[in-house]
């Protein structure tokens, strides 16, 4: 989930792991015959993540609809950000294929030109710095109307001090603090994504740049500022249009059937137009002939399905119907040759024999960990279930019974690498500490019960613990927990891809070994993150397992975006003086996020689960998919038929 985005950008987000949890995982896919048949070569089906699809146009987006679906698998076809990363097993920035060349830092790194390339806008207006000022004075309006915002001072746009637009293609920021140019770079200049005055009007009718937003002084444009109620008023119209009702929020606008035809959404300037759009089934997209930037697309014609479990998917693959697809953990045959270990992709077994003499299996590394949160301000449990939470201790217990041994074995027939911090371990980069790789709480049904039982529990396997010594000192349940309060939880996970079934079914075994009751409740990927939102004031959810964290577009991964207080993405609201402090270190200092994973590691802002490699299925005539994508931005303009 991209920062919160692709969520992540943050988001977010949201790629799961193992065969776990696939958040926003692509499995490509291309409409090809049945072996024997002469191969379509004009044509790409690209299988989205099952059991949800793309229901987004509008990039500038709330936490609500802020996941890879939209960003990296619907948005980023069409609208390009400023910055794009990644690549075939790379998170580094893609000069290639960014809007503009890499930014200047001056002035102790408080002063940062940007200098755009030359593309330009369907319509024929070229992309300008006009157009990062637009985007720029849209979130000025209201930080936390997108996504990405965090507070504190450091993120985009309360760190800027002013904007200037020195000519067509350069763009200054001026920031109100020094600035560590990579963490700004990888993750906040990486969430801008430029519009065109197309998208400046509140009315289907208005003139492109009319309602005043895109060309204001950015200065003007703060909640306070003489321009703020312009920049809303384009906010507002453009989130309708893209089915949102910013004021009201859980009205239902079925925008879906204008995006095709909408004077404001064909206005794009990546290599992709939107042919077709139908919710839960299908969307397709054809090139864009008036795409200025390098990699067109070889292809005529771009189509991404949508599939409602694994198992439907997984025979569409078997049967031709799609070229590249994701091969569910449930149809892994053979185990992996040599387990992957942190930074090296397993080698692959052997094929299904389904799909062997078709397919090629690609493993490939995701740019994510997975974790599931618990909610800190959760008023469930009669009240008890966020000081609870709170209980380090009781945080260890419960970690002490995710086996990820287990499921590396028994679900990802070894393909997955251990979990054990915030930082993906798939690839190999210099942000992975060695404490890091080492499991500070390894599987153990007796240390759980020991942490439970010194701390003034009342264990009781394979029922409910109750707590028998409520109060703050030493061996007592801790603050808040009342007498006779009962480790009695509820947790939301998503149904899809079934596996994740099988995992929380044996995570709730094992946890009730030590007592502590969990009850489950299935249901879609949106439902479950849509229902774990952050509640400052508190709110009855108390666990919820959607998968994974991808970062993209906080490409870097530190904990802003996902960790701090009142990040966004932070579902459950975890924050502790000592994390705040070392979260910002890792943002103004070096790119050494080693004291700030080793602390998150030890204090368990999550239950961490092992991370999972994807396993895709790549038809043998296929070039230009594999290896995929850490950050899932490859876009389908690489694919071609051999």
């Amino acid at each position: 989930m991209r920062k919160q985005f692709r969520i992540i950008r943050w988001l977010a987000a949201m790629v799961a792991s193992l065969g776990l949890v696939f958040m926003g995982l692509v499995t490509i896919s291309v409409a090809a015959p049945s072996a024997g048949a002469s191969v379509t070569k004009n044509v790409v089906t690209d299988q989205g993540q099952t059991g949800t699809m793309a229901n987004y146009i509008f990039p500038f987006m709330a936490l609500t609809h802020f996941g890879v679906d939209n960003i990296d698998y619907f948005q980023y076809y069409m609208y390009r950000p400023l910055y794009m990363f990644g690549g075939h097993n790379s998170i580094t920035l893609d000069k290639r294929l960014s809007l503009a060349t890499p930014p200047k830092f001056s002035n102790s790194d408080k002063t940062i030109t940007i200098k755009l390339k030359t593309y330009k806008w369907s319509d024929g207006e070229h992309v300008t710095a006009t157009d990062v000022l637009f985007w720029m004075n849209m979130w000025h309006q209201k930080p936390t109307s997108y996504a990405a915002w965090f507070s504190g001072g450091l993120s985009l746009p309360t760190s800027v001090k002013s904007i200037k637009i020195t000519n067509p293609t350069t763009i200054t920021f001026t920031m109100n603090k020094s600035m560590n140019p990579h963490w700004f770079l990888y993750n906040e200049l990486s969430t801008i994504t430029p519009m065109p005055l197309a998208w400046t009007v509140t009315s289907l009718t208005a003139a492109p740049g009319s309602a005043g937003c895109a060309k204001a002084p950015f200065t003007t444009t703060a909640a306070t500022g003489p321009n703020a109620a312009k920049c809303k008023a384009v906010f507002d119209f453009l989130s309708e249009q893209s089915g949102f009702n910013p004021t009201t929020p859980k009205q239902t606008i079925n925008a879906f059937p204008t995006y095709v035809t909408s004077k404001i959404w064909s206005v794009v300037d990546g290599p992709w137009k939107l042919k077709s759009f139908t919710p839960t089934v299908d969307f397709t997209m054809v090139p864009n002939p008036t795409y200025s930037g390098p990699n067109k697309p070889k292809i005529k014609e771009y189509i991404d399905k949508a599939y409602t479990s694994t198992s439907s998917e997984f025979n569409a693959l078997a049967s031709g119907t799609l070229d590249v697809g994701h091969l569910p953990a449930t149809e892994i045959t053979s185990p992996a040759k040599k387990r992957g270990t942190p930074g090296h992709l397993p080698v692959p077994g052997k094929n299904n024999p389904r799909l062997a003499s078709n397919y090629v299996m690609a493993p490939s590394a995701t740019w994510q960990f997975t974790y599931f949160p618990y909610n800190f301000k959760s008023t469930g449990d009669t009240g008890n279930a966020g000081p609870i939470f709170h209980q380090l201790y009781f945080r260890q217990a419960m970690q002490h019974l995710v086996n990820q041994t287990l499921f590396i074995h028994s679900v990802d027939h070894t393909y997955g690498t251990p979990n054990y911090t915030p930082i993906p371990d798939e690839l190999k980069t210099p942000f992975l500490s060695k404490t890091a790789l080492k499991n500070p709480y390894p599987y153990s049904v007796a240390a759980a019960k020991k942490l439970l039982s010194s701390h003034g529990w009342k264990v009781v396997p394979g029922g409910t613990d109750t707590c028998q010594k409520p109060g703050t000192g030493k061996g007592e349940c801790g603050a808040g927990i009342k007498k006779g309060a009962k480790l009695n939880f509820t947790m939301s996970y998503s149904t899809q891809p079934a596996t994740l079934k099988v995992i929380n079914t044996t995570l709730k075994a094992a946890w009730s070994e030590a007592g502590i009751h969990v009850t489950l409740l299935p249901g879609t990927f949106n439902t479950v993150y849509a229902g774990a939102s952050p509640c400052p004031t508190g709110c009855k959810w108390e666990l919820a397992d959607w998968g994974a964290w991808l970062y993209s577009p906080d490409i870097y991964p530190a904990g802003t975006e996902l960790l701090a207080a009142t990040a966004g993405s932070n579902s459950g609201l975890w924050s502790t003086p000592t994390s705040t402090k070392l979260i910002i270190k890792t943002e103004t200092g070096s790119t050494n996020l080693y004291k700030y994973e080793n602390w998150e590691e030890k204090h368990l802002p999550y239950v961490f689960e092992n991370s999972g490699v994807r396993l895709y299925e790549v038809h043998k005539g296929l070039k230009g998919v594999a290896p995929m994508d850490p950050l899932d931005t490859t876009t389908p303009a690489t694919f071609y038929w051999s």
